[in-house]
Order: C-alpha cells, then sequence, then structure tokens
C-alpha cells in the first residue's frame, strides 16, 4: 500500500539536480535529502501512473541519470 500522503513532508530538494550524476551516488543523496523511496528505471521503462508521496524516481542509462521526476 502507498505511504498517506497526509503524513508525509516531500523533501525540499530539486530533482533536476540528480541529472546527469551517477545512479549510486544520486540514490545515496535522495535518501539523505529525505526522499522515502528511490527506485531506478530504465529511461523507456513501462510503468504505471501510480503516485507515491515521497517516491525519487531516477531514469538511468548506462549507471548515469538521464531523468528524474517525483512520484
Amino acid at each position: 500500500m502507498a505511504p498517506d500522503p497526509a503524513n508525509h513532508r516531500l523533501p525540499d530538494d530539486d530533482p533536476e539536480t540528480y541529472v546527469g550524476l551517477a545512479a549510486q551516488e544520486a540514490e545515496r543523496r535522495a535518501r539523505e535529502r529525505g526522499w522515502s523511496s528511490v527506485r531506478q528505471l530504465a529511461p523507456d521503462a513501462v510503468i504505471t501512473m501510480e503516485y507515491v508521496t515521497g517516491r525519487l524516481n531516477l531514469a538511468v542509462s548506462d549507471g548515469q541519470v538521464v531523468r528524474c521526476w517525483q512520484g
């Protein structure tokens, strides 16, 4: 079950700052900055449109973040 959005505050963090980082470094930073869930995906991965408060999505190609968004 997805976390209750009423009880979770989003980190004050800009997802765009992760683009260009190595995937492992981006995930480490995201967790340090308070993201409750971080997932790495292929840039062309088929995913559901489910929004999860506190989750950071990292599209990774060749070990580098090419896109990043919350939810």
